[in-house]
């Protein structure tokens, strides 16, 4: 791993969660309780795109424990690893393709971390009663995917060489 890959690994991850910081202090009254918007995935998509799967999948992976850890407790740790781990698996499958766009595929990841979220959140609390939430979690993956893929598809635009 060269050493500039290794700065811009660090910047992501830190750009990350500072963002999921940031959501986490916006009071948003929704239906489906700790629901979030998922900003800190703009990072995630960004790069995707920019650099490779392994670096999203460590700058993810980093993200999640990092902010789990300091702001989540273990519960939500738990919640969001699953959610990110099922969300990084759809991404980079339907970027393989080359038959999506980049909102596309984030919408895709946007509907998959709720998918994982709420499996999770079923099999831990023992009731899949849980899985009434869906539809209003689909619905909003679907909205956040598209706001996340759009804000990371304008601000690739930015950056306009690879890393």
């Amino acid at each position: 791993m060269q050493r500039k890959n290794v700065a811009y690994y660090g910047l992501f991850a830190s750009l990350a969660i500072l963002m999921g910081y940031v959501e986490m202090l916006i009071p948003i009254p929704l239906l489906v309780p700790g629901m979030k918007l998922g900003l800190a995935n703009v990072i995630i998509v960004i790069v995707l795109y920019l650099m490779d799967a392994k670096a999203a999948f460590f700058i993810s992976l980093v993200r999640v424990l990092l902010s789990g850890l300091l702001f989540a407790g273990f519960a939500g740790l738990l919640y969001s690893l699953a959610g990110a781990l099922f969300s990084f698996c759809i991404m980079v499958l339907l970027k393989k393709t080359d038959q999506f766009s980049m909102i596309g595929v984030s919408i895709a990841g946007g509907v998959f971390h709720n998918i994982g979220q709420i499996i999770v959140a079923a099999l831990v609390v023992e009731n899949i009663r849980l899985m009434y939430y869906l539809p209003f979690l689909l619905f909003f993956g679907v909205v956040t995917g598209i706001i996340i893929g759009f804000v990371a598809k304008t601000a690739l635009k930015y950056l306009n060489r690879p890393l």
